[in-house]
């Protein structure tokens, strides 16, 4: 089951403990990816996946995952995941996978799909997000878990927090949640 439809039929019921979970696996299997010197480039929420076998959550479709030194200036994957600027013409980076964490962040403490609103509008949702607009953070979310998210969602590139410090702020939080 992925990750959007998981949240659909189980968000009222999740506690912080596992939003925090969800979150540190999928930040997890990123470092990994990281580790390689690949770039996912396609993040979402549809390519989290629940293993049972594993009791884990892991990031599938690689389709478009590829080495970092290889620079690919075109836009694929799913609009309101994609970061400011990769919209903006700058090519995947790991903090463009890192920008797409933290949308998924805001989805785990939403159990909501990100932008919902900006239905079938894609030019005017691609630059608010270059202007910066992000979404309405949760009231009810625990502090680290916010900061760690809007770290992450930073529209410069240059202030998004790396996937080792990303990983290893996110083990901090997830012992606050046990």
């Amino acid at each position: 089951m992925d990750l959007r439809k998981y949240l659909q039929q189980n968000y009222n019921q999740l506690t912080w403990k596992e939003k925090i979970r969800i979150a540190f696996e999928i930040i997890n299997a990123l470092y990994f990816i990281h580790l390689e010197k690949a770039i996912h480039r396609d993040l979402h929420s549809g390519n989290i996946l629940y293993s049972q076998l594993n009791d884990r959550w892991l990031i599938s479709d690689l389709g478009f995952c590829g080495p970092a030194d290889k620079s690919s200036k075109s836009i694929y994957g799913n609009l309101p995941y994609i970061a400011p600027e990769v919209i903006n013409g700058k090519g995947y980076t790991f903090a463009s996978d890192i920008y797409s964490i933290a949308i998924l962040m805001w989805e785990i403490s939403s159990g909501h799909s990100p932008f919902i609103d900006y239905k079938h509008d894609d030019y005017n949702l691609a630059m608010d997000i270059i202007n910066g607009i992000r979404p309405e953070i949760m009231s009810d979310i625990p502090l680290e878990y916010k900061n760690l998210m809007v770290q992450c969602w930073d529209a410069d590139p240059l202030n998004t927090i790396s996937s080792e410090k990303n990983k290893k702020n996110s083990s901090i939080i997830s012992k606050y949640a046990r």
